[in-house]
């Protein structure tokens, strides 16, 4: 955990810096807004205000997981809301371990934000500001792609017990027309009391919160990181346009080139930290992805069966949700490794035959770094990128099938 602290340290990058301006604030703002509520915002002061919205999303979502674990354990609900307790289920256990693992890897994300708005604070060009821009742009894409279905999937399981729905008769189970609806299925924890209005209005609106937890700890988390790490990207753009721009002819070669050289090693330290933060989200994040692509699917199915249309458009938004979301680390995690090959190429088309010895050495050091790039990777071993991602498509979806069959038979 304090890796990430000494690398800050050492380059002289302040743990948090108050100072924005419009980039940096064009840059974070959406993600700040996002993450802030659950105490995962990295340049945010780690006071005791900060630790009570951690605990309270912690707790939220833990309650959550537990109400939608008995209602499936004591078989009160019908075949959709077992899935969708499914669905919630696997939701909680991802915004746990992704606002659990951020907060143990603080110092890792503190040290690659503080070092973004440095660099921010420290453009000199329009064409630097053009590509960080262009990498900040990409970054709300991801965000605004997300959040959007995200909002649609929690709105879905907010309005669903409000909204009639066309489920058919064979996929009840038979319950009393007394049973109270909830955003998150509780036929066996709170539906079957009696309630007044106004308790029944109080409970309702705690679960929409416990909900909108999830939603924040989830595709908040996943913004976060996802944007940070094209920030990295960027830099890997800038730093591969200088290598090939470096003139040998004038100015201090030999300070200038290692310059370079110790901005390159800098980044590949940055990388190194945000693939040691999301191993572990990223191992979970692939497996319950994979899981979630059958039952929502299958989910799907039986919607399109019976013709219930708010189904079918609720579980269709969660499986372009969970697609998209694994989608994004898959094309974030190639970009990553893509730039950082690059590094190699752009050296090897500079001047470095009219270097001295002493320099070619250092380009050949460099180059043997950049055919070795850091990767994300799920537990140290899964590397992430669009490869794995048609992968776990493919699986996902020869799974489905025979879950197809079975409901056909």
């Amino acid at each position: 955990m304090d890796k990430g602290r000494h690398l800050c340290i050492a380059y002289n990058i302040p743990l948090a810096i108050m100072l924005w301006n419009e980039d940096v604030a064009y840059a974070m703002t959406p993600f700040k807004l996002l993450t802030a509520p659950v105490g995962g915002w990295p340049l945010q002061e780690y006071n005791k205000f900060a630790l009570a919205r951690y605990i309270i999303s912690i707790c939220s979502m833990s309650v959550e997981l537990i109400m939608s674990y008995l209602d499936i354990y004591y078989g009160c609900s019908d075949m959709y809301e077992i899935l969708d307790s499914v669905m919630i289920i696997v939701c909680a256990i991802l915004g746990l371990v992704k606002l659990s693992m951020f907060r143990i890897y603080a110092d890792n994300l503190i040290c690659n934000y503080s070092s973004a708005v440095s660099d921010y604070l420290a453009i000199d060009t329009e064409a630097k500001r053009t590509i960080m821009r262009r990498h900040a742009f990409m970054g709300r894409i991801f965000f605004y792609s997300v959040v959007l279905f995200g909002i649609f999937v929690s709105l879905g399981l907010v309005t669903a017990p409000i909204i009639p729905s066309n489920k058919d008769a064979q996929v009840n189970v038979s319950i009393n027309d007394d049973v109270l609806g909830y955003p998150i299925s509780s036929t066996c924890t709170l539906a079957r009391f009696h309630f007044s209005t106004t308790l029944y209005l109080v409970i309702f609106i705690v679960q929409s919160f416990l909900i909108g937890a999830t939603f924040f700890s989830n595709l908040g988390n996943d913004s976060l990181f996802l944007a940070i790490t094209l920030h990295v990207c960027g830099q890997m753009e800038l730093l591969r346009i200088e290598f090939s721009d470096f003139a040998t002819e004038k100015g201090n070669v030999n300070q200038d080139f290692m310059k370079l050289v110790t901005r390159h090693s800098y980044l590949l330290n940055l990388a190194r930290l945000l693939a040691d933060a999301v191993h572990f989200i990223l191992l979970v994040q692939l497996f319950i992805s994979s899981v979630l692509i059958c039952i929502m699917g299958f989910q799907l199915i039986v919607a399109l069966k019976v013709g219930d249309a708010l189904m079918i458009a609720k579980t269709a938004m969660a499986l372009l949700t969970f697609s998209l979301e694994m989608f994004a680390y898959s094309f974030v995690g190639n970009y990553l490794k893509n730039q950082m090959e690059e590094v190699a190429h752009s050296i090897f088309s500079c001047n470095w035959h009219c270097m001295s010895v002493k320099l070619m050495k250092n380009i050949l050091f460099v180059i043997a770094q950049s055919q070795q790039p850091i990767q994300l990777t799920a537990g140290k071993f899964l590397v992430v990128n669009l490869q794995t991602y048609m992968s776990i498509l493919k699986t996902s979806f020869s799974y489905l099938s025979v879950l197809r069959v079975t409901l056909d038979t």
